[in-house]
């Protein structure tokens, strides 16, 4: 310790503790001036090592002015870690002031923040995007020694790091001395992040310091009687033997991978809560009272249970949390690490975990994320070149803040890796898309914001753009939301425009909780009452976590290896079992598809484990096939293992369905036809400020945005299909909407590796996607037993040996 300060010294004595090695090394690499990426397990003391230099060298040479820039991809990361900065600094009595700034933070705050900046400032991507939109932030950064990436794997490969990746380039340029950090537990390419986190990719640049392994999870998988359901996704079955593991746990975080899932199994554990424990919600949608009440509450040790979403994936450190509980799939190794790592946040003691599987299939998924967190193996990182619509957003950004030359934006452009290989021709047409909106639209003064000044430099119009940047600056564009209130002005949190349009007065939902009545709804607000009336789940449109490559192959060869089913429950053995007699199991470099009559109709299932976005699209466009072929096809349904396509017309050769040419000819019709690219245009149109999403003195309801971004996007279709935001549109629909990699990945090798079964009735195999059919649109809770009595008719008919 003898590279610390005598009162940094004292204080880890005092504590009994001893820095560990890499808090140590992180120090020294420093001391040395470089960038450094820190590895190290959950529990590590990874945000200590961060800051330990920030402390360091505020110590030695105490300072006023903005020392440390800590950026979190969450709002409850930058408070918890604000909490557990505070208490070490009050305990050495440091004159260092720590402050976060986010999108809860009140405006009086942030004014100040901007004048008389602390020396750690804790905040977001989004929020420091809009501090570099200002003027003063020259003086503001002029100074800044350091920033911190905490949990740089949560958005680095995403459009939230491609804009970080932009800030830090303008941050560099700012302060050319600047130090970069970046802090993650699970990383699977760490020379990927290296050269994200380099100023132009310089790799050699920046350390890579690994901490010591921690120690192995205890990781179980609960099966309520031994068995394990055909269908459903939830695991709300096994509710009651949840509510068993909170009462044995000092706290238990439950985690959901949705937000409608998140409020079922509160209300599951709520009914199954006989002993009247202290338990609570936690997600997104709900209010920042609503959300910090938990997080207060989880912090002081006064919850017993607490049912969370992805809000809580990340770093928050709760010691009291000694169990932590996954419902349905984790759907990828990286993912579930995570989670296990809110477990005992300690590197020498196991995190000890349980997964509750929704079904067979899931619970090959379960056994096989375990496999992958026993062999130490992550999910792949895939780096993309950076979004334009992002790059439009942060250049008007710096607009706003001051003139600029396009030459010395362009070079500073490029220092961010994920725009290093912008060409000199797309940086020019993002300008000119900023400076009229391109061909089609220049005629319109509302998409002039920027303009050319004599001397060459790029300017604001007029001061207008830059108050309506400030207002709509953001990466992350939900779908359109209205606001949860009591009567009296209580706000609860927002719920979808959709989900709120199918409400009426008298209708029930569960929300924050609570189960609410509608009393009216208003253009932003949905006016509720508390009731005791059996409620309906809010439906949101999230992403859906697709199941990762690396666990897909995991899957595919546990139903291979005949001697991996020893390790199953007998009734999962006896599916496997089954299925082999009567038909055949798919061999993991082939794809298997059955074909058989079921109901009056003919069935085709293709057992193709790309995930579920993968499967939806390759369902449209397989029936679009069929069509033509004169197969007459009434519907598809999928799940993340398969995809079953069903008609009136006998399919006697599969193989014709699934050609690569499908991506050529199907493919682009429909998305073009489709609302998929409507959507993902007006994501990119709201992200590049072609839209608004707010007015100075109103907000925009979401039908409003729609209207809009709808307008422009069909006039660009008509008179400028090469535009600007269009290209990024697609991208957006082929890349993340419809996971197109991996749909190209399987048509490639479908025709020469299908294996196609003709059988007389339904396969085991086929019952958890088939037991869907019809209830795709159904709110999910309202038909599971429903579900439940159809799965196990049907798995009877499936598992019967002739």
């Amino acid at each position: 310790m003898s590279d610390l300060p005598h009162i940094l010294r004292d204080w880890f004595v005092a504590r009994g503790w001893t820095p560990r090695r890499h808090q140590l090394e992180m120090l020294a690499q420093a001391r040395a001036g470089r960038h450094a990426l820190l590895v190290a397990a959950t529990g590590a003391g990874k945000t200590l090592a961060g800051f330990l230099p920030t402390l360091t060298e505020l110590v030695e040479a105490p300072a006023d002015g903005l020392h440390t820039l800590y950026i979190s991809p969450l709002k409850a990361l930058a408070v918890d870690v604000q909490r557990n900065l505070l208490t070490p600094i009050a305990e050495m009595d440091l004159p260092i002031r720590v402050e976060t700034r986010t999108g809860d933070t009140p405006h009086e705050r942030k004014v100040r923040q901007r004048a008389r900046p602390p020396q750690i400032l804790l905040t977001t991507p989004e929020s420091l995007s809009l501090l570099l939109s200002y003027e003063d932030s020259f003086a503001m950064f002029a100074g800044l020694k350091t920033v911190v990436v905490d949990e740089v794997h949560a958005f680095a490969t995403g459009k939230r790091g491609d804009l970080l990746s932009l800030c830090l380039a303008r941050l560099q340029s700012i302060a050319p001395a600047l130090r970069r950090v970046a802090l993650s537990a699970t990383v699977a390419d760490p020379d990927g992040y290296r050269a994200w986190l380099a100023p132009h990719g310089d790799i050699d640049s920046v350390a890579l310091v690994k901490g010591d392994p921690g120690a192995a999870p205890d990781i179980a998988i609960l099966l309520p009687e031994g068995r394990v359901p055909w269908s459903g996704h939830s695991g709300r079955y096994a509710a009651p033997q949840v509510m068993a593991e909170i009462e044995t746990h000092r706290t238990t975080i439950v985690f959901c991978n949705t937000r409608g899932l998140a409020e079922l199994i509160f209300q599951d554990l709520w009914k199954a809560n006989a002993l009247g424990l202290p338990i609570a919600i936690h997600h997104g949608s709900l209010s920042l009272e609503a959300r910090r009440r938990a997080e207060q509450a989880m912090a002081e040790g006064r919850l017993r249970g607490l049912v969370a979403t992805a809000s809580l994936d990340l770093g928050v450190d709760w010691g009291d949390v000694d169990c932590v509980i996954q419902m349905g799939a984790p759907k990828g190794s990286s993912r579930l690490l995570q989670r296990i790592g809110r477990a005992n946040h300690r590197l020498d003691e196991p995190s000890e975990a349980v997964l509750v599987p929704g079904n067979r299939f899931e619970y090959l998924e379960a056994r096989a994320a375990l496999d992958a967190v026993d062999a130490g193996e992550l999910d792949a990182d895939i780096f993309r070149p950076g979004a334009l619509d992002v790059l439009a957003q942060h250049i008007m950004a710096c607009a706003c803040a001051a003139p600029f030359d396009p030459d010395e934006m362009l070079h500073e452009v490029r220092a961010a890796l994920p725009y290093s290989a912008l060409t000199d021709a797309t940086f020019d047409r993002v300008l000119n898309y900023i400076a009229d909106g391109g061909y089609a639209l220049r005629a319109y003064d509302k998409f002039k914001r920027l303009t050319r000044d004599g001397d060459g430099r790029w300017r604001v119009t007029s001061p207008g753009f830059v108050a309506q940047h400030r207002l709509n600056a953001g990466i992350i564009v939900e779908a359109p939301m209205l606001d949860v209130r009591f009567r009296n002005g209580r706000r609860l949190g927002k719920v979808e425009e959709n989900f709120a349009a199918s409400l009426s007065p008298g209708d029930t939902f569960s929300f924050a909780g609570l189960s609410l009545e509608v009393e009216k709804i208003e253009a932003t607000d949905v006016i509720v009452r508390a009731t005791a009336k059996p409620a309906r789940i809010p439906s949101y449109m999230g992403a859906r976590l697709a199941l990762t490559t690396n666990l897909s192959r995991r899957v595919r060869e546990f139903l291979w290896d005949r001697d991996a089913w020893r390790r199953f429950p007998e009734d999962v053995r006896a599916w496997l079992e089954v299925q082999d007699r009567r038909s055949q199991l798919p061999p993991p470099d082939r794809l298997l598809v059955e074909t058989f009559p079921h109901e009056g109709r003919h069935h085709m299932v293709a057992y193709s484990f790309e995930g579920w976005n993968a499967h939806q699209s390759l369902g449209m466009l397989v029936t679009r096939r069929m069509e033509a072929l004169g197969l007459k096809p009434t519907g598809f349904v999928a799940n993340d293992y398969a995809l079953a396509c069903y008609g009136l017309e006998k399919i006697e050769n599969p193989a014709a369905l699934f050609s690569p040419d499908i991506l050529e000819d199907e493919f682009v019709e429909w998305v073009q036809g489709s609302a998929l690219l409507k959507r993902a245009f007006r994501e990119v149109a709201v992200i590049g400020g072609l839209v608004e999403r707010h007015h100075p003195g109103k907000r925009k309801s979401g039908r409003q945005v729609s209207f809009s971004t709808d307008l422009i996007y069909d006039v660009l279709r008509k008179y400028e299909p090469d535009h600007l935001l269009l290209r990024a549109a697609w991208e957006d629909a082929r890349a993340r909407m419809t996971d197109v990699g991996r749909l190209a990945d399987l048509l490639d090798r479908a025709a020469g590796t299908m294996l196609h079964v003709d059988l007389p009735r339904v396969t085991p195999l086929a019952v958890p996607v088939l037991v869907m059919i019809g209830r795709e649109t159904v709110q999910q809770g309202s038909a599971e037993d429903e579900i439940l009595i159809e799965a196990e008719a049907l798995a009877a008919e499936a598992m019967r040996i002739d």
